[in-house]
């Protein structure tokens, strides 16, 4: 490999951040992140769906948040000093993710990640979009782009977020 080659090789290739939801861990796709962040005050909106928590005030820009437990189907929980923001951008709309922690950044060759099971009650999640085998461990993988239906994102564009 030429020294050309080795600095246009993408380095956030096959790169996963992973976090907890409710014990679980998942990863999304590094280069799909743009910062993390502690929790910090969110202002409720009113009459937005439940997993929408609000906004918070990000340097002077109004970010849309959502709990990302709710957003699964999960009980909802306090928020700790572990709880934290992922801010990522979905269909053009920057949104922050909370998540009840952020893990590590792993590597996950495309062999080792296998399509989610076809059950009836899973293919309801269609943000799974596989499943990493790391080591002995597995991470579902979520495609950011499909944690929204195409209305919500509609909704959050609306808005002028």
């Amino acid at each position: 490999m030429s020294r050309t080659d080795f600095y246009e090789e993408d380095t956030q290739a096959c790169r996963y951040l992973t976090f907890l939801v409710d014990g679980t861990v998942f990863g999304i796709e590094i280069a799909g992140v743009s910062e993390i962040i502690q929790i910090m005050p969110i202002t409720e909106v009113p009459e937005a769906p439940p997993y929408l928590k609000g906004v918070v005030n990000l340097r002077g820009k109004v970010l849309p948040v959502m709990d990302l437990r709710i957003k699964f189907g999960k009980p909802p929980a306090e928020y700790t000093d572990r709880t934290c923001i992922i801010v990522v951008v979905i269909q053009g709309v920057t949104v922050g993710l909370i998540v009840d922690g952020v893990c590590e950044v792993v590597f996950i060759p495309d062999e080792d990640i296998v399509p989610p099971p076809s059950l009836k009650a899973v293919s309801q999640n269609k943000y799974i979009t596989g499943i990493g085998k790391v080591g002995d461990d597995v991470k579902l993988i979520v495609d950011c782009d499909e944690i929204l239906k195409e209305e919500e994102i509609n909704e959050l564009k609306a808005s002028d977020f």
